[in-house]
Formats: structure tokens, C-alpha cells, sequence
């Protein structure tokens, strides 16, 4: 990984970023967020195929904004989350720099939205194959049990909110579940609060998630809480065509609306 840090100690170096967002070795073989804003630090950055955490959700954290500019080294599904982030108007182009290895192991910087939309249309977008069963199990289920399935998985969990934190399009300052006045979701983990919190999120969720996964692979618990998400997403791609983090002009579908839109649900 010697060319990433080069990059990164050189971005540093010539103060064009004030801080670069990327991988390290953390405990037992894993890999954590790492944060450089020193040549000395950069060099502690690698990447290989256990990075697979999705670090665009630093970017919008006011610790890490109060620094300044930002470089992130970036897998496919934080460039996606870069895209999305833009489309919601909280990133501007060139306010951060994308440090990303090709698929020929090569580094390159991607300084634009451009350039990264560029670079994610020559990229194949697909879950991985865990997923792609589980969910295809899902979908194979009546609706009575896939509602079993998640009411059983869901009542599991403890309101921990670790999916919120590892989303980088959760970026609120307050989170519905944290206003008390008046209160809209029970804080106490139980099945119906759990289900209202979980339900609010996915259809918040809807046309925005970049389907990174990093929901599920956060639960303390084991709840594939990411499935619920995808398979909106998969929805959205299904009836209206569009992928979320693709492009930094695109809309969510489902809050905006064309005139010419079909209302024939109204009746």
C-alpha cells in the first residue's frame, strides 16, 4: 500500500486536506477507521478486502467537518454514499478528495463528483452472495412469514442504534427517536417500539440507500436489519430504474413527484 500513503502523506503535506479518513489494523486482524492528519499517521493507513466499512458516514460529523477538507479512502460503497451525500446537497463538489484502488490494484485520486461517477459506471454494483440467498429467501416467503421472520428478528433488538451510526445517510443532528417532546417512538426496547423504529428508518431510508450493508454488520445482536433497506432499493430499481449513489444530480423517489406522475391509486 505504499502508493496510498504516499498520496495520503502528500495531500497532507501540502495542506490541500486536513485530514485523510481511511483504514487501520485494529485488534485481533481487524480493521478499524483510521484517521491521519500527520505524514506519520498516513503511513499507518492500508486497504485490502477486509476494509469494508463505509466511511462516508464521517464525513457530514461535525469532529471531522471542523477539521477542514477531507481526503477518504473509498471502496465502491463509500463512493456511492460521496454520490448520494451530494445529490442531498451536503457534500459540494470538490469538498473532498477520493483516494480509491482500481480494480488492476492501481491508487488514483478522484477530486470531482465527476470523477467518481465516472468511475462507478465501470464498476458492476451487486450484493454480495450472503445477501443475495438470504434475500432471495426472503422474498420467496408468504407475507404472513416474512412478518413472522422479522417481527421474531426485530424483538431482538436492543436500541443500541449502532445501524443509525454506521449509516452515512443517517446524518441528522436529531433523530426522531431522540425527541421527547413530544415523544414519537418509546425508548424502551420492546416489540413495538422496536418495529416502529425500525420500520421509520427503512422508509427513511427508501431511494437513498446505497446498499452497503453496514446496518446489518453493525448489530450487537445479529438482526440482518441491512435486508430491509436493499430490498427497498431493489424496489425503487424495479419501478422506477434509478440506483442511489450513482449520480450527484439524482432525486429520491419517494419524496419528490412530477406533475405528469400517474395518480391512479387515488381512484
Amino acid at each position: 500500500m505504499s502508493k496510498l500513503n504516499d498520496i495520503a502523506r502528500q495531500l497532507l503535506h501540502c495542506g490541500e486536506v486536513h485530514v485523510v479518513i481511511g483504514y487501520g489494523e485494529g485488534f485481533n486482524g481487524r480493521i478499524r477507521p483510521t484517521f491521519a492528519f500527520t505524514d506519520n499517521e498516513a503511513d499507518k493507513l492500508l486497504f485490502d478486502n477486509r476494509c469494508r466499512q463505509n466511511l462516508a458516514s464521517y464525513l457530514c460529523k461535525k469532529e471531522i467537518v471542523s477539521h477542514g477538507k477531507p481526503a477518504i479512502v473509498a471502496n465502491i460503497h463509500t463512493l456511492r454514499g460521496i454520490i448520494r451525500l451530494a445529490a442531498e446537497k451536503q457534500i459540494a463538489d470538490g469538498n473532498v478528495i477520493a483516494i480509491v484502488m482500481t480494480s488492476e490494484g492501481d491508487v488514483r485520486e478522484l477530486h470531482k463528483l465527476e470523477d467518481m461517477e465516472n468511475f462507478l459506471s465501470g464498476t458492476p454494483l451487486q450484493l454480495n452472495e450472503t445477501d443475495r440467498i438470504m434475500l432471495d429467501k426472503l422474498n420467496s416467503m408468504t407475507v404472513s412469514d416474512r412478518w413472522k421472520f422479522w417481527q421474531e428478528e426485530i424483538g431482538n433488538c436492543i436500541r443500541c442504534y449502532a445501524c443509525r451510526q454506521a449509516c452515512p445517510l443517517c446524518y441528522c443532528t436529531q433523530c426522531t427517536v431522540e425527541i421527547n417532546c413530544p415523544q414519537w417512538i418509546p425508548v424502551a426496547p420492546y416489540k413495538m417500539s422496536n418495529m416502529e423504529w425500525h420500520i421509520m428508518r427503512a422508509m427513511h431510508l427508501s431511494g437513498r440507500c446505497v446498499e452497503c450493508g453496514q446496518c446489518g454488520a453493525a448489530c450487537p445482536v445479529n438482526i440482518p436489519i441491512h435486508l430491509l433497506p436493499v430490498r427497498l432499493a431493489e424496489e425503487i430499481k424495479e419501478r422506477y430504474g434509478t440506483v442511489s449513489g450513482t449520480k450527484r444530480e439524482e432525486i429520491c423517489e419517494m419524496s419528490s413527484f412530477l406533475p405528469e406522475d400517474s395518480e391512479n391509486f387515488i381512484g
